[in-house]
Formats: C-alpha cells, structure tokens, sequence
C-alpha cells in the first residue's frame, strides 16, 4: 500500500494589500477612485487608533472622517522617503484625535468655569432681589394703618387665620376682613404687582 500523501490545509488566499503609497500618489493627483480604496484599506485602523484616544465612538468616527478628509487635502505633502502612507496617515490621524480631546476638555473647562460663574451670579441676584423685596414690603408695610398692618401681619406672616386675627384683635371679622382688603390693595399699589 502506497503512503497516503500529506494533506495540506487548503487556506483561502488573502487578497494582496494594495500599495498604498502609490495610490496615495494617485489620491494626491485628485483621482477619487484612488481614494475610495485607500479609504476602504486604511478606515478600520485609521478608526481603531482614534477610538482608543477619543473613546466616545460617535465622536471617534467624527474625528476619523475629518483626519480621512484631511489626508485628501494633503495628499500632495506625502513624501514615501520620510515614512510609509500608513506611518503618514496614522499620524495625521493621532494628531486629529489629540486636538480634538483637547478642543473638548476645553470646552468642557469654559462651560465649568461659566457655569460656576452664573451660579455664583444667579445666587447673588437671587439673594439681592429678596432683600430689595423685603425693603419694599417693610416700606409698603408702614404707608399701612397701624390696624390693617397688625391684621396682615398677624394673617400672612403669623399663619393666623381671619377669624384668629378678629378675636386676637378683639374686632368683629367682617371689620378685619374689610381692613385687610384695604390693606392689601394699599400694599398692591405701592409694590406696583398683582396680589392673588
């Protein structure tokens, strides 16, 4: 019996990866069919190196169609002696997501500074407005008659209720009712607002 001849595993051929610097020479003399397969070539890598710098994916396609957009543009500054178009592409491609993590640390420092600032704005306007509104009402307060006073003070700062504020008066409540609408309307007209 003849020996069995060895076996080989049959594997599929990988496609031979294109020259890319001479199709980079190609993108540079403007030929778009050029760059469509240097784009499908390099993409996935040119994706891989800025999502680990970038992390946010959408953010990192962003940045990998802008590096891809600039190596169109500058194609022509290629120079296969000073590195490979892999090499050149790659490190435009770093340097894309580089500035762009910076541009948006800064972005995010300026809106933490501003936000900072317009809280502590916000808190001294708000702070600023209740004191002028005190002295406003305090003001209002004494243009009252020492009797429609003492009901809205007892009512709205004492929680007393008309009926409360008549006996703690010793009036009767249809006169402490009167008195404190009078009062209020005096109030209303001397804040210049609506009173509910």
């Amino acid at each position: 019996m003849a020996p069995e001849p060895e076996r080989t595993l049959d594997r599929p051929q990988q496609p031979a990866q294109p020259d890319l610097d001479e199709i980079l020479h190609s993108v540079a003399a403007g030929d778009h069919d050029a760059f469509a397969t240097l784009y499908d070539a390099i993409a996935p890598r040119v994706f891989g190196l800025i999502r680990r710098i970038v992390r946010d994916p959408a953010l990192a396609e962003e940045v990998t169609q802008d590096a891809l957009l600039e190596v169109w543009r500058t194609a022509h500054r290629f120079d296969e002696e000073r590195g490979s178009a892999v090499g050149w592409i790659l490190a435009i491609a770093h340097h894309r997501a580089v500035d762009r993590v910076r541009a948006e640390q800064a972005a995010t420092d300026r809106e933490r500074r501003t936000g900072t600032a317009s809280i502590a704005f916000d808190e001294v306007i708000a702070e600023v407005t209740v004191r002028l509104e005190h002295q406003a009402v305090r003001r209002c307060l004494q243009a009252l008659t020492a009797i429609q006073r003492e009901a809205i003070m007892l009512a709205y700062y004492g929680g007393l209720t008309y009926r409360d504020v008549a006996e703690r008066l010793g009036a009767a409540l249809p006169a402490v009712k009167t008195r404190m609408r009078d009062g209020l309307i005096r109030l209303r007209d001397c804040l210049g607002v609506t009173l509910g």
